[in-house]
């Protein structure tokens, strides 16, 4: 069977202000796992396309798909200065598969996986798969090659029945045991964009940006933990195939837990491999031992995942701020440069608070600090209950689309108080 993967993402900057272009990661997985001598396989990425819906178009005519994998990788930007809504380019292009192909649509990805109905009645496509979906979109693809309409027991998928969507319990799970295909991809480009070419470590929430919590200081906290030798082999791989300069570990946060971090850190001097990488950095759990032993295995850069504590309760937020610091103090004494994001306008957010923030980030030494105008509602969290509650949603449904909660005490200033404080600093960034 012609399975043709679109990786449909063209989002190219971080935080607003940084180049950044993701290499589609989850799809070059999805290929890794399908079985080449059943099934003819082509990638489309269209992260570099001049004009993606003619090349797009161009490629489906020429290949004739029978069947057609799509990962959604983003809902949004989460900017509230410079708004994205990532959906729309994803159905343009079933929209435009539509008028020249019935191959079977499935839809997938991290953005799919955090609202796999919503995004699935929004997009149009014929099927879904929530969750981590290498080994699962392998046998959907071998059941309709084989004819099977048996493939509606498959856990975390999305089908339409008799006009209503269906949503199977349970997610998608993979062990990534089969590596990703990276041939398919313009690894050149790749090699030159942004923070580096992604390798998967470890793997938490669905969620970007991504978030670190108490609970994954043990290994039960994460829903994939990479052997260590396996994530160093690949490594090593790369940077011979493709002439790897630089590599992002995929990861919500690389220091938990902590004896894991510090051992890949080790394997990785120990192998040689002289490779540049940055990664997320989660503000707890750390110690100086592992910020030296990143900086010897090659950490160029860090992102500091973002705590900001409550702060309608400034005992709370001085207490993680006091713990943000720390992990700063470290990356200063130890040389590693670190980026770093905190958000204004949460519940319960004050004047007192917002200028609390403002003389933390005054206190440290980031490379660059994003203050985030207002929290990006996503459903199941504690801003998305709030958000229903003050009457800023009526339905998490609706937060398929980007949706941002700002604090009523500070919405009226917020912004033209922080295009002020930014403006005093080069390395600060508004979004």
């Amino acid at each position: 069977m012609r399975v043709l993967l679109i990786a449909t993402n063209r989002h190219d900057k971080l935080q607003s202000r940084l180049n950044a272009q993701p290499m589609p990661i989850g799809l070059a997985y999805i290929a890794g796992h399908l079985d080449h001598e059943r099934h003819e396989v082509k990638v489309l990425d269209l992260m570099f396309s001049n004009d993606h819906l003619a090349d797009l178009e161009a490629t489906v005519k020429e290949f004739q798909p029978q069947m057609v994998g799509m990962s959604v990788r983003n809902l949004s930007n989460h900017s509230y200065m410079n708004t994205i809504w990532a959906l729309p380019i994803s159905k343009e292009v079933i929209d435009r598969i539509r008028t020249v192909s019935d191959a079977v649509i499935v839809c997938g990805g991290p953005a799919f996986s955090i609202m796999p109905s919503e995004c699935f009645e929004y997009l149009g496509a014929d099927l879904g798969l929530s969750g981590d979906a290498g080994e699962t979109f392998a046998a959907l693809a071998d059941r309709m090659a084989d004819g099977e309409p048996s493939y509606f027991d498959l856990p975390g998928l999305v089908y339409k029945k008799d006009g209503q969507t269906i949503q199977n319990e349970g997610f998608c799970t993979s062990e990534f045991a089969k590596p990703p295909r990276l041939e398919d991809l313009d690894m050149h480009r790749y090699n030159k964009a942004g923070f580096g070419i992604g390798i998967l470590t470890k793997l938490g929430g669905f969620y970007y940006p991504a978030s670190a919590s108490e609970a994954q200081i043990n290994e039960s906290g994460w829903r994939v933990i990479r052997p260590i030798d396996e994530v160093v082999a690949e490594v090593k791989s790369m940077k011979e195939r493709f002439n790897m300069k630089k590599v992002f570990f995929v990861d919500n946060g690389f220091n938990l837990p902590l004896d894991h971090a510090k051992s890949l850190c080790s394997q990785l001097i120990e192998s040689d491999v002289k490779i540049r990488w940055n990664t997320c950095l989660a503000p707890f759990a750390c110690d100086t031992e592992l910020i030296g032993l990143m900086k010897d295995a090659g950490c160029g850069l860090v992102m500091m995942v973002n705590r900001s504590g409550n702060p309608g309760d400034m005992d709370s937020m001085v207490e993680e701020n006091e713990a943000l610091a720390e992990v700063c103090r470290m990356c200063d004494d130890g040389g590693l440069h670190y980026n770093i994001g905190k958000q204004f306008g949460e519940p319960g957010e004050t004047r007192e608070s917002v200028d609390n923030k403002l003389e933390f980030l005054r206190s440290i030494n980031p490379a660059v600090a994003n203050l985030r105008v207002g929290v990006s509602v996503m459903p199941g969290t504690e801003v998305a209950v709030i958000a229903k509650k003050e009457g800023l949603i009526k339905d998490e449904s609706e937060l398929v689309k980007p949706t941002f909660y700002i604090a009523d005490e500070v919405k009226p200033w917020i912004v033209d108080y922080l295009k002020e404080q930014v403006e005093k600093d080069p390395r600060w960034n508004l979004s």
